[in-house]
């Protein structure tokens, strides 16, 4: 622009974003692209017509508020709109302060936090169960168990209980032993049913083993009791329980910084959620079935039953709750169950894992709790 323009500024402020008083402004010119801001102590500010921006006034005193793109703090107030008319060819609306840069931050947040909990923990967990003491394990499952026992009850307040019918108890002990005699060395377990209708098994850290009499009650057979046992003690004997706790506790833990669950309250009951509902990798998955087939085959006990307890499941109540839903982690269920009939000799005969009066009371092991 070759000619100057001059506005009478009635009604304008600078702020030089230093002293906290306004100092007035006596005319604005334009001159060749450029605001000059005459103040009424004969200083004159330049601001560049393509740097001047229009930002919001947040506390409403003004009717429009510039600012210049390279000086953060200075703002030029204007009460008169005929002015802001005759000003709007300078300047151009100011787009959210570090819109660009915001979202950046934030997609690199998110990929930050989806890198460790994908790959960064899963590695670290796996590398340090092997590191874990026998007795830190063992602490850890007990914590867990009794975490599990306190969300698993419906009123809240009070533990789930651990059926203890002695003639029970006996007969699952025999299991135990019929099953862990097949090993070269113990794998030191302790093995608890609890009194819940959940048609469920699982392992924790330190060698627990946890039944429920759903399951039992589900079975037909001691055999599908064992078979599903076999299945744990096989996780047991990997330590998966303790590397799926690792991994578990370190995601949820970051997620709970994110989300503001600082005392953690949240966190346990889905810690204990994700040991019940324990989703292991496939080769996990396979080195358990793999470990069950065996010690099945040398304790003398079908590892058919495996497959058919399974398959009797997944008819009766589909492939998303229970035990089935704990062995759907991968698609590859039918095969599984095949597997398992398949490695049935032609020509073995079985004995079962339990009589029938030990069955009975394996049955019966909750009995006493409810007494």
């Amino acid at each position: 622009m070759s000619a100057a323009q001059e506005f009478n500024a009635q009604g304008a402020a600078y702020f030089d974003g230093v002293a906290p008083v306004p100092r007035p402004v006596e005319h604005l010119r334009l001159v060749s692209g450029t605001l000059q801001i005459h103040l009424d102590d004969g200083s004159v500010i330049n601001w560049p017509e393509a740097d001047i921006r229009s930002v919001r006034d947040h506390a409403g005193a003004y009717d429009e508020t510039l600012r210049l793109r390279t000086d953060p703090v200075a703002r030029l107030y204007v009460e008169s709109p005929i002015l802001m008319t005759a000003l709007s060819r300078v300047y151009r609306a100011a787009p959210p302060k570090g819109r660009v840069r915001l979202a950046a931050w934030a997609i690199a947040a998110i990929g930050a936090v989806a890198l460790q909990i994908a790959v960064l923990i899963p590695l670290l967990a796996d590398g340090l169960a092997d590191f874990i003491p026998e007795g830190g394990e063992r602490a850890l499952g007990e914590a867990t168990f009794e975490q599990i026992r306190s969300a698993l009850d419906d009123s809240g307040v009070d533990l789930v209980p651990v059926c203890t019918a002695a003639a029970g108890v006996d007969a699952l002990n025999a299991m135990e032993a019929r099953l862990v005699d097949t090993l070269p060395s113990s794998p030191g377990l302790s093995v608890f049913v609890l009194d819940h209708d959940m048609v469920n098994a699982f392992a924790l850290p330190g060698g627990y083993v946890v039944l429920f009499r759903g399951l039992i009650e589900a079975a037909e057979t001691p055999d599908e009791v064992a078979a599903v046992f076999a299945h744990e003690i096989g996780h047991v004997v990997s330590r998966d329980p303790t590397r799926h706790a690792l991994r578990s506790a370190g995601s949820i833990g970051i997620l709970g910084l994110l989300f503001g669950d600082f005392a953690g309250g949240a966190m346990v009951l889905f810690l204990a959620n994700q040991l019940i509902n324990a989703h292991y990798s496939q080769s996990a998955e396979a080195a358990a079935d793999s470990f069950a087939t065996d010690i099945l085959l040398r304790a003398d006990v079908s590892p058919a039953a495996l497959g058919t307890f399974f398959e009797r499941l997944q008819e009766e109540h589909g492939d998303s709750e229970g035990l089935v839903a704990h062995f759907m982690s991968h698609p590859e269920l039918g095969d599984r169950i095949a597997a398992a009939r398949a490695a049935v000799p032609d020509t073995a005969e079985f004995t079962p894992s339990l009589d029938a009066e030990a069955w009975a009371a394996l049955r019966d092991i909750c009995d006493a709790t409810r007494g």
